[in-house]
Order: C-alpha cells, then structure tokens, then sequence
C-alpha cells in the first residue's frame, strides 16, 4: 500500500459498509454458494464430484467478499491446487487507495462429503473468520475431543475416565447420565469408547460423518444432544472451537501426534508441546470470530439446500462473538422472474 492509502479502518464510509454485520451476510453468502453447489450432486455417490463444487463455488464467492482474507485451514496445500489451498489469498479487490481488513479464514466448503455422496443427513457447507492470528493452524491430523454445552465450561478433562467425564456433564446439566445422548463417529477406533459409554449408561448416537455439525449441536438448547466424544479432524476441531466461541460451548482436544513425520510438523507450524490440551479458546482465539454454515442436507440444526422450478431456498446459521449474536438466515434465490404464481416458498 502506498504512502496516500489509507487503511478501511481510517475511512468511516468504507468502515460502515464492511461492518461485522455486512461481513458476516456476505460470508453466509460464500457458504450458501457452495452448499447450493454441491447439492446439485446429492445422491450421485460421487464425494469427489460434490467436494470439487463446493470448492469451486466458495471459491468464485469469495471474489465479492471485502476482506483481504487468507486461508489458514483448507482443503491443501499450495500443490494441491485448485483447492483452497492453505497460504491462498481470498476476498475482494480492494478500491484503489484502500485496503480491506485482513482476515484469517478457515473453510471445510463440504463437511460430510460422503454424506453428501449418499444423501445422508448433516452435510454442510462452513467457515470461520478472524483477525491475524486468531485461528490455531491446524495440521491435517487427528484430534482427540471431547465437546459439550456451555454449562459445562471449565468442567471437562481430557485425562479422566469416560464415566467421570459423563457424570459431570450430567451434573452440569443437571440431569442423570441415563438422560445424556453422546455423538460418537462410527469407526473402528472408538470400538472402546463406545463400551465405556454404554458402561457408564448414557445414550448414544453413532453418526457416519460430520462431528462438525454434531459439536455445534451440543452446545444449542434443544437439539437433543449432550456431548461429543472420540477423534475427530484437526482441521474440524478449530472450526468447532470457532462455533463454540460464539456460543459459550465446551471443549477440550488434543492432536494425536502418531508419526514421527507429523511431529516434525507440527514443530514447523510452530506447535512446540504436542500433548498439550487445547480449549475452546485456545484453538480459537480471536476477538473478531465471524462463523458461518450453510446446510446442504437436511440436518438437526439446518434445513438442506431445496431445490424448485425457480430457484432454491438455503438455511444458513451465522454468529458473531464480538456481538455475541446468532442469526438463522432462512433464503429464497430466484434464477429468473418469478413464475404466474409468485415465488413459492418449498
């Protein structure tokens, strides 16, 4: 930037027209993009096929977003081009003589491609956004998780029994253990967890794919779901941790480091304990967290993408810290004038 520009910040005009407000509508506009996208490819057992269009879609979306934004967890690395890769830069270009905020962003522009692929419930379409640093980078690997309601801040421990940890959430909630429901994705790996769960007398729900979703869940009211447990993406946790900020949930995760190659990693992200244990706050920092989701299968938080003779409509979820705001965006787009009838509304 040269020596005559100024900064958005210094401009009020430029300031109040990339309010946090009218950032996070044209974020739920990105994730929108890329939900109605691969929802056109619902159903064709085709992961690669519905991943790659709501790639391209968040992608091309991005172009009208005023952010100098730079992705920090992503579909890749740089020579995994044309994902978004990490290191990529997103947004906007700025008028001559300005410069839009930066932001750092995180995407999974399909969570729950294999769901997508089959028709399954609870794909979506996701980002978080915030100043410089205020997302963990991430590597590509596992984590171990344990999330649950805002009740239950500051009461979980990686390092206890599962049993333990269940009959703190149950008093946290103040309910019995017999009353919780746990989210466990259904893999081999969790074939003990699931035992000790059952052991312990709580409830469970095994789910394919998607503890994204699954960890926003347990921290709204009403959804029916209590906790989240077993190993789950990184990458997913921190954009959890990103939700969980807005929305006073709780979390504890730690990165499974099980190569020496990962741990050689991880040292060059700048990550120097491997076995520390990370909350909410810790993987998500940021003082200006912006997330957005956008359904594209029916799922229990958001509706899917629906499609009809003059458009679609979308069901998206956005939330601001700063502003401790969550907004639903219930959406109808038109592709052409409205038919004889009027727009309808299914």
């Amino acid at each position: 930037m040269n020596s005559d520009s100024r900064s958005v910040a210094e401009n009020p005009a430029i300031a109040d027209a990339i309010g946090e407000s009218h950032l996070a509508l044209s974020l739920v506009g990105v994730v929108e993009e890329a939900a109605i996208a691969a929802a056109r490819t619902m159903g064709r057992g085709n992961p690669e096929l519905a991943d790659r269009a709501a790639v391209e879609a968040m992608r091309a979306a991005f172009e009208k977003v005023p952010i100098n934004g730079t992705i920090v967890i992503g579909e890749g690395e740089r020579d995994e081009a044309p994902m978004l890769y990490i290191g990529e830069q997103v947004g906007a270009p700025a008028p001559s003589g300005f410069a839009y905020p930066s932001y750092d962003v995180a995407v999974d522009p399909l969570e729950g491609t294999n769901l997508c692929a089959t028709g399954g419930p609870g794909s979506i379409a996701v980002l978080a956004a915030s100043e410089p640093g205020g997302l963990l980078h991430a590597p590509d690997c596992y984590m171990e998780k344990i999330i649950a309601g805002p009740a239950c801040r500051g009461a979980l421990d990686l390092e206890a029994p599962v049993a333990e940890n269940l009959r703190t959430i149950a008093r946290c909630l103040d309910r019995d253990v017999e009353d919780l429901v746990v989210i466990v994705l259904d893999r081999p790996r969790h074939r003990k967890l699931i035992e000790e769960i059952r052991q312990a007398g709580a409830r469970i729900r095994l789910i394919s794919d998607g503890d994204l979703s699954a960890g926003i869940a347990v921290a709204v009211r009403g959804a029916g779901v209590h906790a989240v447990m077993g190993i789950g993406g990184a990458p997913e946790g921190v954009l959890t941790a990103a939700a969980l900020r807005c929305l006073g949930g709780a979390m504890v995760a730690r990165l499974v480091i099980d190569t020496p190659e990962l741990e050689e990693r991880i040292q060059m992200m700048g990550i120097r304990d491997p076995r520390r244990v990370y909350t909410a706050r810790d993987l998500a920092p940021g003082k200006r967290l912006i997330f957005a989701a956008c359904g594209v299968t029916d799922g229990a938080l958001l509706h899917g993408v629906r499609f009809f003779g003059d458009g679609c409509r979308t069901h998206s979820l956005v939330m601001t810290l700063a502003s401790h705001t969550v907004r639903f965006v219930d959406s109808v787009r038109l592709e052409g004038p409205p038919g004889p009838r009027g727009v309808r509304l299914y």
